[in-house]
């Protein structure tokens, strides 16, 4: 989806780790419902720094950072999460001492009257999480804990979604899976920013795209014509021409694999 009125928005956002660190220096990003914008750039670029800064996990030195209209920068991140933010980090995105079902919960821990229900919507879209209620989530493999992971943000019914890294350590098949998860998501009109490694591939199923470079805007616009720009492969992808075939996006609103 192009052309909507944004529904995640920052402008202008700069920060980093500490008083005197600017890793973002003024970045700009946007997503609308149900549109998938991929972050890409290289290592040190400042990608997820800057969905840190968005999500309210770092605190943005200057910058506006806008959600349905609502400037929620500077808040803390449970405001943010409240105001219908989710975020999935690239690490420590699950507890895996807990069991799959107690981590589902802990994604519903602002509408715990819903829990029960949403729960039951998270074993319908994700038949494996079903199956493995029961098992402590660090005995998932890698693909199955990114589910896990995505579905416990998808608890508390984001408007907008925030991955950072969500296919790193993957297995190819499992990261097709997973993007093929991730458009189906914006599909159901959740706006998603996506940081991603895996440039070609996150460019093949996300409808414009961001180039970071050195903590600023570098070039966006259709995530086809990022991946057609000679530069930026030669640059960031790594020379090739066209990407790995993309796995058809997965209906969020039916039953997923991950096996």
């Amino acid at each position: 989806m192009t052309g909507a009125a944004p529904l995640l928005q920052a402008e202008g956002i700069v920060g980093g780790y500490a008083s005197a660190e600017q890793v973002v220096k003024g970045v700009a990003l946007s997503a609308a419902a149900g549109e998938l914008v991929s972050v890409i750039g290289p290592n040190g670029a400042g990608k997820s720094t800057a969905l840190k800064l968005v999500a309210g996990l770092l605190r943005p030195s200057a910058g506006r950072v806008r959600l349905g209209g609502e400037d929620v920068a500077g808040r803390s991140p449970q405001a943010i999460a409240r105001a219908g933010l989710g975020f999935v980090p690239q690490e420590r995105n699950i507890f895996g001492a807990l069991s799959v079902a107690e981590n589902l919960e802990m994604g519903c821990l602002f509408e715990r009257g819903a829990m029960r229900a949403r729960a039951a919507e998270a074993y319908a879209r994700f038949p494996m999480l079903a199956e493995k209620r029961r098992a402590a989530a660090r005995s998932l493999s890698g693909g199955q804990r990114q589910v896990l992971a995505v579905a416990m943000a998808l608890m508390a019914r984001p408007r907008a979604l925030l991955l950072d890294e969500p296919t790193a350590g993957l297995s190819p098949r499992a990261a097709s899976e997973l993007f093929a998860l991730v458009r189906g998501i914006a599909d159901a009109g959740i706006a998603v920013l996506m940081v991603e490694q895996n440039a070609l591939e996150s460019l093949a199923v996300s409808d414009r795209a961001y180039v970071l470079v050195d903590g600023r805007n570098h070039l966006d616009g259709p995530a086809a014509a990022v991946a057609d720009d000679p530069d930026i492969r030669r640059l960031f992808l790594g020379g090739r021409t066209h990407p790995a075939p993309a796995a058809a996006p997965v209906p969020f609103q039916q039953p997923g694999g991950f096996p």
